[in-house]
């Protein structure tokens, strides 16, 4: 399964403990982790193995929307700020659209992430 994981700067923080916290579950073999530029860099950092795209503003959003598309993102975890604007918008919003379509699993926060792994992990 291949889990994608995005957040924006002010949520960046927030990810990064959501994911130390459910490390048990992320850290299976089953798992691949793929992120945007940043987000993917801080989640090394924190000694998780990531795949990384561009940078969201430089169309990482628009690459990981491309491989839901293709079927190969089976869940984003997307930690939006919605208390900023943001000059990829459109991106962002071209991402939702497409998991929408293609009726994959997304949580733009904490509490709805945390319902998706411990699915997850009970499926295990």
């Amino acid at each position: 399964m291949e889990i994608a994981i995005i957040g924006h700067d002010g949520k960046k923080s927030e990810l990064i403990q959501f994911l130390i916290k459910n490390r048990a579950i992320l850290d299976t073999s089953d798992i691949k982790l793929i992120a945007t530029g940043t987000t993917g860099g801080k989640a090394e950092e924190a000694g998780f193995k990531v795949k990384k795209m561009l940078s969201g503003p430089l169309g990482g959003d628009a690459q990981i929307a491309g491989r839901v598309g293709e079927g190969k993102t089976n869940m984003v975890l997307f930690f939006k700020d919605p208390l900023s604007s943001h000059p990829h918008e459109a991106d962002i919003n071209m991402l939702i659209r497409v998991c929408d379509v293609h009726n994959v699993p997304l949580a733009t926060n904490g509490a709805t992430a945390q319902l998706l792994l411990n699915a997850i992990a009970q499926q295990s």
